[in-house]
């Protein structure tokens, strides 16, 4: 087996809305094809990669550097010893002569490829991504299906708090029981306002709400919004600070007693190590969102997991950022506690397939050879077109 040829491509995943943080009038991804040789059906198989939400394309990164390695490499040298491809193979490949630390951009571009090459691997193997992991990586009884919660509540141009009540029905409609809103775009008093709006849906039941801040406080609006929402007994309080100011998180976890969540911004081990060291997290009762898909992969994410188990952690304290198939396999096969949804945002690469159907806030991975994503038409279309064109980089 060999990759024959590599097709790059950016598409937007924009919208007005925005977070306490950044808009996404101008948010883009990176899609990846790469060809193999083996034919099923009488057509190649492909397997295809994109990254997450929240982060710009790395598309330069994986022509210039990433994409000619694996093309360049012998095509044995991305086997593993039973003649199967290993992307823990392709990812040394991959980072060959790249210098420690600087993880930022280079780490989407990497789970980029690591993505495709996971999703090419179980298409080989002809078994959906879940059911491959479990059996490579983990104990081959995987999760059938995965808890799953509706993120949503962003800040948008004349968007009232009726609005966004109505927004968080629309996802217990769909079969959530979980939802997620932003906080930290406004001051305390309106964001307490929005909260209670959407605690009115929620029966008042502040455990099925998770508030996001997506890094903006500094430690004195941190513990002043924790001391006020404290009461609400929430799911979860969301990157309250810089996700590499542990300092912070750790004063907080001091002082809120509920569970706090981090690490979507987090890119390595490394980085992930020290927010176990350094951060204050509690393995009883906070989560670690640490994002596969931005994080250098699957093969980076695995060694992740590693560390956290080392530290007395459990997997199913693990609920990835993100929300698209890819971690959603993850979560299976690894028996995550969860995996981030974006109903209705960062389309058309968010979200799982076609199909899929939510209930109880729990949804199956699907039984698509691979990641599946050929079950999403309106993102199978932009995949497929990649590579039925001129190819970007052919071997």
């Amino acid at each position: 087996m060999k990759i024959v040829s590599a097709h790059t491509g950016t598409i937007p995943i924009s919208s007005s809305m925005r977070n306490a943080y950044i808009d996404f009038s101008k948010m883009d991804c990176t899609i990846l094809a790469l060809v193999s040789d083996v034919i099923v059906d009488g057509k190649p198989l492909v397997g295809y990669g994109f990254n997450s939400n929240g982060r710009y394309n790395a598309t330069a990164i994986l022509e210039e550097r990433m994409i000619p390695r694996l093309l360049n490499a012998a095509p044995e040298d991305l086997l593993d010893d039973a003649d199967e491809l290993s992307p823990e193979k392709a990812w040394d490949i991959m980072m060959g002569n790249e210098k420690p630390g600087g993880h930022g951009e280079r780490s989407v571009a990497v789970g980029v490829a690591d993505m495709a090459l996971h999703d090419l691997a179980a298409k080989i193997a002809g078994v959906p991504l879940y059911r491959w992991i479990s059996d490579h990586y983990g104990d081959g009884n995987p999760d059938e299906d995965v808890f799953v919660y509706a993120a949503g509540g962003y800040y948008a141009p004349g968007k009232t708090l009726e609005d966004l009540q109505n927004e968080m029905r629309g996802f217990l409609d769909a079969g959530y029981d979980i939802v997620k809103m932003k906080i930290g775009g406004t001051d305390l008093a309106d964001d307490i306002k929005r909260i209670e709006a959407v605690l009115e849906v929620l029966d008042g039941d502040g455990t099925r709400l998770m508030v996001d801040v997506n890094g903006k406080f500094d430690l004195e609006t941190a513990l002043e919004y924790g001391k006020a929402i404290d009461k609400y007994n929430l799911f979860w309080y969301e990157e309250v600070g810089d996700p590499l100011d542990y300092s912070l998180n750790a004063t907080l976890s001091e002082n809120y007693k509920n569970p706090i969540a981090t690490g979507e911004n987090l890119f390595s081990l490394q980085d992930a190590r020290n927010l176990i060291r350094h951060g204050g997290m509690r393995p009883d009762r906070d989560y670690i969102q640490v994002d596969p898909a931005l994080s250098y992969g699957l093969t980076e994410y695995r060694r992740i997991q590693d560390m956290l188990a080392q530290h007395g952690w459990s997997s199913r304290r693990c609920i990835p950022h993100g929300g698209h198939q890819f971690s959603l396999h993850i979560a299976a096969a690894l028996k995550l506690g969860g995996n981030e949804s974006y109903p209705g945002e960062f389309q058309p690469t968010g979200g799982f397939t076609d199909n899929a159907v939510i209930v109880n806030s729990r949804v199956a991975p699907g039984e698509l050879p691979g990641i599946g994503l050929e079950g999403k038409a309106e993102f199978y279309e932009l995949l497929r077109a990649l590579h039925t064109k001129q190819p970007v980089l052919a071997h």
